[in-house]
C-alpha cells in the first residue's frame, strides 16, 4: 500500500468536491482499513533520518505541531509541490532573490 498520492484517497477527495460525501467517507474508510492492515508489515515512514518516533505518525505530527518550527519530513514534498505551483505565478522569480 502507498500513502502518498494514494489513488483511493484521491478519489475520495474528488467525491467530496462533487458533494458525494457518503462515497468520500466510504473510500476513506477503505483507505484507513488498508492502512491499518499494513501497519507493522510495511514501513510507511518516508523520513530517512534516525529518530525514535520513526513510523509513529501520531507522535511525530503532534511534536511538530507543538513546536511549530518546521514540518515533518514526510510533509515536505507535498508542501513543496504546492509552493512550486504558486511560484509559477511569478515565473519562479523567488529563486532569483
Amino acid at each position: 500500500m502507498i500513502i502518498d498520492n494514494n489513488p483511493k484517497e484521491k478519489e475520495a477527495m474528488e467525491a467530496f468536491k462533487r458533494d458525494e460525501r457518503s462515497l468520500g467517507y466510504k473510500l476513506q474508510d477503505e483507505f484507513v482499513a488498508e492502512l491499518r492492515e499494513s501497519i507493522g508489515k510495511v514501513d510507511h515512514c518516508t523520513c530517512k533520518k534516525a529518530c525514535k518516533h520513526h513510523g509513529k505518525c501520531i507522535e511525530c505530527v503532534a511534536i511538530h505541531r507543538a513546536h511549530r518550527d518546521h514540518l515533518p519530513n514526510c510533509f515536505r514534498s507535498m508542501v513543496n509541490e504546492r509552493i512550486e505551483k504558486l511560484s509559477e505565478l511569478t515565473e519562479h522569480s523567488i529563486k532569483e532573490q
